[in-house]
């Protein structure tokens, strides 16, 4: 008899700083056995932590605690609160169909609302999507075409008011941080390079 592959829901909510000028989507987090810290990016092997620190600050391991194989959460939240930086993901509710962390194998069974999500940053000028199954549940939910990788789109959100007048957005397609993704952590830090340079300088 099949077994029926359980429902995951989302274990976070989005985190929006008041002032978001970047957000960043993933697909869905990994199961709980694999974080070394309860907030996003929380596998320690994944290079998220280690692609802000090189691109920011000149050094990969500014955020790593090395010694207790985890992250410096505190000064993480601290950096995205200070430059602008959201995050969340594109799915809500998920299976994982093979038991693995790879967008590959999850089921979205939910997406995320990001027409809401985006509503709720009036100034957010820039989406980064970090892997495939992101791209592809952003874009078909606006409508829009998909960047090639390292490059961007742009695209018009409506704001929400009256007067039918909307915003110019820029959708950035990046290279997954995941250490499955084939590419070394400096040429991912160099894909982010321009876009930080561009919106995330203080």
């Amino acid at each position: 008899m099949r077994t029926e592959v359980p429902l995951e829901c989302h274990p976070w909510q989005p985190f929006l700083p008041e002032h978001t000028r970047v957000l960043m989507l993933g697909s869905f987090p990994p199961s709980c056995h694999r974080w070394c810290m309860d907030f996003f990016y929380p596998n320690y092997i994944n290079d998220m932590w280690r692609i802000f620190g090189l691109c920011l600050y000149g050094d990969a391991l500014h955020f790593v605690d090395s010694s207790k194989k985890t992250f410096r959460l505190d000064d993480i939240k601290a950096m995205l609160q200070e430059r602008g930086v959201g995050l969340y993901d594109t799915a809500r509710v998920v299976r994982r169909t093979k038991n693995t962390a790879s967008d590959k194998d999850l089921e979205v069974v939910e997406a995320v609302d990001l027409v809401d999500l985006l509503g709720r940053i009036p100034e957010c000028r820039a989406v980064v999507t970090t892997g495939q199954k992101a791209t592809d549940l952003f874009t078909a939910q606006m409508g829009i075409s998909q960047p090639k990788v390292g490059g961007y789109v742009e695209f018009a959100f409506p704001m929400g008011d009256m007067g039918g007048t909307s915003r110019t957005l820029r959708l950035y397609r990046m290279p997954s941080s995941s250490r499955a993704y084939p590419m070394r952590l400096d040429r991912k830090a160099a894909f982010y390079q321009p876009l930080f340079d561009q919106f995330l300088s203080i």
